[in-house]
Protein backbone atom coordinates (compact mmCIF):
# COMPACT_ATOMS: atom_id res chain seq x y z
CA UNK A 1 0.00 0.00 0.00
CA UNK A 2 1.48 3.59 -1.17
CA UNK A 3 1.99 6.10 1.69
CA UNK A 4 -0.02 9.60 1.93
CA UNK A 5 2.99 11.07 1.20
CA UNK A 6 3.70 9.62 -1.64
CA UNK A 7 0.54 9.85 -2.89
CA UNK A 8 0.20 13.46 -2.28
CA UNK A 9 3.83 14.20 -3.99
CA UNK A 10 2.45 12.25 -6.85
CA UNK A 11 -0.63 14.26 -7.71
CA UNK A 12 1.49 17.00 -7.13
CA UNK A 13 3.96 16.15 -9.87
CA UNK A 14 0.67 15.68 -11.62
CA UNK A 15 -0.41 19.15 -11.65
CA UNK A 16 3.25 20.63 -12.15
CA UNK A 17 3.11 18.78 -15.32
CA UNK A 18 -0.38 20.10 -16.39
CA UNK A 19 1.44 23.46 -15.66
CA UNK A 20 4.60 22.93 -17.24
CA UNK A 21 2.27 21.99 -20.45
CA UNK A 22 0.30 25.16 -19.77
CA UNK A 23 3.17 27.36 -20.41
CA UNK A 24 4.87 25.25 -23.10
CA UNK A 25 1.79 26.14 -25.09
CA UNK A 26 2.19 29.70 -24.25
CA UNK A 27 5.71 29.31 -25.83
CA UNK A 28 7.55 29.03 -22.42
CA UNK A 29 10.64 26.43 -22.68
CA UNK A 30 10.68 24.82 -19.47
CA UNK A 31 14.44 24.73 -17.72
CA UNK A 32 13.92 22.42 -14.62
CA UNK A 33 11.38 20.94 -12.67
CA UNK A 34 11.57 20.68 -8.80
CA UNK A 35 14.86 22.53 -8.65
CA UNK A 36 15.65 21.38 -5.08
CA UNK A 37 18.37 23.44 -3.12
CA UNK A 38 19.53 23.52 0.47
CA UNK A 39 17.68 26.68 0.09
CA UNK A 40 14.46 25.14 -0.83
CA UNK A 41 12.10 24.00 -4.34
CA UNK A 42 11.20 25.65 -7.18
CA UNK A 43 8.63 23.88 -8.89
CA UNK A 44 9.40 24.89 -12.14
CA UNK A 45 12.35 27.17 -14.07
CA UNK A 46 11.37 28.15 -17.84
CA UNK A 47 12.27 30.73 -19.86
CA UNK A 48 9.70 33.31 -22.02
CA UNK A 49 11.56 35.59 -23.97
CA UNK A 50 14.76 37.61 -22.22
CA UNK A 51 13.02 36.57 -18.89
CA UNK A 52 14.53 33.38 -16.56
CA UNK A 53 10.84 32.32 -14.74
CA UNK A 54 11.07 31.04 -11.79
CA UNK A 55 7.10 29.35 -10.81
CA UNK A 56 5.38 28.16 -7.64
CA UNK A 57 2.25 26.02 -8.34
CA UNK A 58 -0.43 25.15 -5.87
CA UNK A 59 -3.35 23.45 -6.48
CA UNK A 60 -6.98 23.17 -4.78
CA UNK A 61 -9.75 20.95 -5.03
CA UNK A 62 -11.62 24.07 -4.06
CA UNK A 63 -11.94 27.22 -2.39
CA UNK A 64 -12.72 25.33 1.22
CA UNK A 65 -9.06 25.58 2.06
CA UNK A 66 -8.44 28.61 0.55
CA UNK A 67 -7.66 29.94 -3.26
CA UNK A 68 -4.35 28.28 -4.99
CA UNK A 69 -3.11 31.74 -5.31
CA UNK A 70 -3.17 32.71 -1.85
CA UNK A 71 -0.97 30.04 -0.89
CA UNK A 72 1.68 31.89 -1.57
CA UNK A 73 2.96 33.64 1.60
CA UNK A 74 5.97 35.68 2.16
CA UNK A 75 8.34 32.93 3.81
CA UNK A 76 7.54 31.16 1.03
CA UNK A 77 8.08 33.54 -1.22
CA UNK A 78 11.72 34.10 0.39
CA UNK A 79 12.63 31.07 -0.11
CA UNK A 80 11.99 30.49 -3.37
CA UNK A 81 14.15 33.87 -3.56
CA UNK A 82 17.22 32.38 -1.73
CA UNK A 83 16.64 29.56 -3.99
CA UNK A 84 16.39 31.31 -7.29
CA UNK A 85 19.70 32.81 -6.57
CA UNK A 86 21.56 29.79 -5.62
CA UNK A 87 19.98 28.54 -9.56
CA UNK A 88 21.92 31.71 -11.30
CA UNK A 89 25.25 31.22 -9.72
CA UNK A 90 24.64 27.19 -10.15
CA UNK A 91 23.55 27.80 -13.69
CA UNK A 92 25.92 30.98 -14.34
CA UNK A 93 23.10 33.32 -14.99
CA UNK A 94 24.86 36.99 -14.30
CA UNK A 95 23.03 40.20 -12.44
CA UNK A 96 21.90 41.17 -16.01
CA UNK A 97 19.66 38.59 -16.31
CA UNK A 98 15.94 39.48 -15.75
CA UNK A 99 14.39 36.96 -13.81
CA UNK A 100 10.71 37.13 -12.63
CA UNK A 101 8.41 35.42 -10.14
CA UNK A 102 4.93 34.15 -11.17
CA UNK A 103 2.35 31.82 -9.48
CA UNK A 104 0.20 29.78 -11.28
CA UNK A 105 -2.99 28.42 -9.03
CA UNK A 106 -5.29 25.75 -10.27
CA UNK A 107 -8.37 25.51 -8.98
CA UNK A 108 -9.75 22.35 -9.80
CA UNK A 109 -9.49 21.71 -13.22
CA UNK A 110 -9.07 25.79 -13.79
CA UNK A 111 -5.63 27.30 -14.35
CA UNK A 112 -4.41 30.75 -13.33
CA UNK A 113 -0.95 32.18 -14.09
CA UNK A 114 -0.03 35.46 -12.70
CA UNK A 115 3.00 36.97 -14.16
CA UNK A 116 5.23 38.98 -11.57
CA UNK A 117 3.06 36.97 -8.73
CA UNK A 118 6.00 38.58 -6.12
CA UNK A 119 8.90 40.82 -6.30
CA UNK A 120 12.01 39.68 -5.18
CA UNK A 121 12.48 39.27 -1.22
CA UNK A 122 15.63 38.82 0.48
Amino acid sequence: MAKAGNQNRSRGMDWERQAAEFLENKGYQILHRNFCSRYGEIDLVARQGRYLVFLEVKYRKDEKGGHPLEAVDRRKQRRICKTAVYYCLRYGYGEDTPCRFDVIGILGTEIMHVEHAFAFLE
